[in-house]
């Protein structure tokens, strides 16, 4: 019999997997951070034969070289991805024994990238399952525009020709286990499930419901914003990522938190948006280590930039650390945790600034009070609706664009409160005052705002 495992990254909106069978498994598409793969095959009592990469990725950096180098696994990697290190190329149609009776095949998927390679496991020669990366998620496809924008709409098109041809090639009932598309920036549109199958999506997904024509357009109208460290992941897993180091962050006190924010460096508070709210090194921004820490700090910071983490525990701070470790941010300048007043030098005080409701908003704006609307979700999002006369800077471009902001009191919101929280952190250390509005946009309607569409 064969098992498979799926290991859930929340943070970056992936999966990877464990798959084999009594004695040997393969890991699929494996995080940065890779003990936790070596104890789920240890909790399993397999060796780890093979680690299986679908594509050169670029939304995180990948485990799978050390992987490779701490089990003796063999590592197979597409052999069209120009990758500097030794591997085991693999083409369309290679199969690999895993286990008895159990065998890994390759399947040329392009789409996601040129290279893209997905993977069936059979059990005495009957696919029951297919590991299919960027290619053919749940609902949609990985986006074709993150490697060269003149390959788009070519890559747009062999995804839609990929995901016809695993249909062809494996039943309706075997399971799809995709790599991106629970909240990951790689898909082309939201993904709306945990699990599917190759029938599933042949009845439900554009792929396979749509002409070619039809799909490279509407897949190409829908492509959101591209995170910035994007740029970073694809070179740093073809030069062949180097191992982490999990270690603890050397502990920052009071005195060294402010050089840190006098020599320009980001202080970030893992901390809940309320508490950080309530009381904040002036200067600091509000990241919480609860919501999409890796894509939203490594998306906003300058890359290179030394961060110091602060946290209520050093739980907090371990947690936060290895999930910066899979977009490359690898070791923190420092850490401190405990008490906040403690990260303020003697007869220093707190920042503070207020949060808000919707309804807040309408009242001050019945009141007739100065302000400034600031709506920092992304344009998708904003073309279905936004406060009538808000500005508009999402929140990745903020840090870039703060002088844009127009002067008087910010009311700032996003889908939510998380992102309004980062944005009103980072206006509320260049001096601004400013209003978080910890609330869901559908409350705007509600509280009587007039909404408007462009």
């Amino acid at each position: 019999m064969f098992f498979v495992d799926t290991l859930e990254f929340e943070g970056l909106g992936n999966r990877s997997y464990l798959a084999g069978g009594p004695r040997a498994a393969v890991v699929v598409d494996p995080p940065r951070d890779v003990d936790q793969v070596i104890a789920t095959a240890a909790r399993r009592g397999v060796r780890i034969a093979y680690v299986a990469e679908t594509h050169v990725h670029n939304d995180y950096v990948t485990g799978g070289l050390e992987l490779a180098r701490l089990t003796g696994a063999r590592y197979l990697v597409p052999a069209d991805a120009g990758v500097s290190f030794t591997r085991t190329p693999v083409t369309d149609g290679d199969t690999f024994a895993v286990d008895e009776h159990l065998v890994l095949r390759a399947i040329a998927t392009p789409g996601h990238t040129p290279h893209h390679t997905s993977y069936a496991l059979e059990e005495e020669g009957r696919a029951v399952a297919a590991f299919t990366g960027g290619s053919l998620l749940i609902g949609t496809v990985g986006r074709p525009d993150l490697v060269d924008p003149r390959l788009t709409e070519h890559l747009a098109r062999a995804q839609h020709t990929s995901a016809h041809r695993l249909a062809a090639l494996l039943d309706d009932e075997v399971p799809v286990l995709p790599t991106h598309g629970f909240g990951s920036f790689c898909s082309s549109s939201q993904a709306e499930g945990d699990t599917t199958t190759i029938g599933r999506e042949r009845a439900a997904n554009d792929a396979f419901t749509l002409d070619a024509d039809t799909f490279v357009k509407r897949i190409l109208a829908g492509l959101d914003d591209v995170p910035a460290y994007y740029a970073h992941m694809g070179p740093a897993n073809a030069a062949g990522p180097a191992p982490v180091d999990l270690t603890p962050p050397e502990p920052a006190d009071a005195a060294q938190i402010a050089e840190r924010l006098a020599a320009g460096e980001w202080v970030v508070d893992l901390r809940s948006r309320v508490a950080f709210a309530d009381g904040h090194v002036a200067g600091s921004f509000n990241f919480e280590g609860t919501g999409k820490l890796a894509t939203y700090l490594a998306w906003l910071i300058p890359w290179g930039k030394p961060v110091t983490l602060l946290a209520d525990t050093p739980a907090q701070i371990a947690d936060a650390q290895r999930e910066l470790t899979r977009v490359g941010i690898d070791r923190p300048a420092a850490a401190a945790t405990g008490d906040p007043a403690t990260w303020v030098r003697e007869g220093e005080q707190l920042a503070s600034f207020p949060r808000a409701r919707f309804a807040d908003l309408a009242a001050a704006h019945g009141r007739g009070e100065d302000m400034v609307v600031l709506d920092v979700r992304r344009d998708s999002e904003r073309a279905h609706g936004f406060i009538e006369g808000s500005v508009h800077i999402p929140l990745h471009e903020l840090h870039g664009r703060v002088g844009a902001v127009p002067e008087g009191t910010v009311w700032v919101h996003c889908a939510g409160g998380m992102r309004a929280a980062i944005a009103a952190s980072l206006l509320d250390a260049t001096g601004r005052k400013v209003i978080a509005i910890d609330d869901g946009f559908e409350a705007a309607a509600d509280a009587g705002l007039h909404l408007t569409r462009s």
